[in-house]
């Protein structure tokens, strides 16, 4: 499940909870209130897991470009020797064949920069996720806390 929607379901009990009079506290659904708990640490280890796949979707577009990379390279490599096997424009053949070399390694890089900033902005935007549902959980925690706190003497 979304922590998302369990932090929102936990703020509608908290919101739907009847106050007690003459005091800051309110009463709640006890099993309630624990079973969105229980689900809401259920639901952190996906969030992890989504973080996890980022990472991984990460290293196969990294790999893809490297093995991209290679191919060329190797295309370049292959036409390159055979140009310069011709004596007449071996040196034609060298300057495209650089070319060529310099070009597939600056897609590379490319397409790496490409791939660390794709997982820099989902793993950024998770983290402000996850960031905001754990302070709504923690303020949700004091709150209820605060309700089973006694009140202050009274000086009279």
């Amino acid at each position: 499940m979304d922590i998302q929607h369990l932090i929102d379901r936990l703020e509608e009990l908290f919101n739907n909870s009847k106050q007690i009079p003459l005091t800051h506290s309110i009463a709640m659904d006890e099993d309630l209130f624990l079973d969105i708990i229980d689900q809401m640490r259920v639901s952190v280890p996906d969030e992890v897991k989504k973080a996890q796949q980022i990472m991984a979707q990460k290293d196969r577009i990294l790999a893809q470009a490297q093995e991209s990379a290679s191919r060329t390279l190797a295309v370049a490599r292959d036409e390159a020797d055979k140009l310069t096997s011709r004596d007449v424009i071996s040196e034609a053949a060298r300057v495209k064949a650089e070319k060529i070399i310099a070009e597939a390694r600056k897609e590379a890089e490319q397409a790496k920069r490409d791939a660390d900033e794709y997982v820099v902005e989902a793993l950024t935007h998770l983290e402000i996720e996850i960031e905001k549902s754990l302070t709504q959980v923690r303020n949700g925690i004091r709150a209820i806390q605060a309700e089973h706190r006694p009140p202050p003497p009274r000086i009279e």
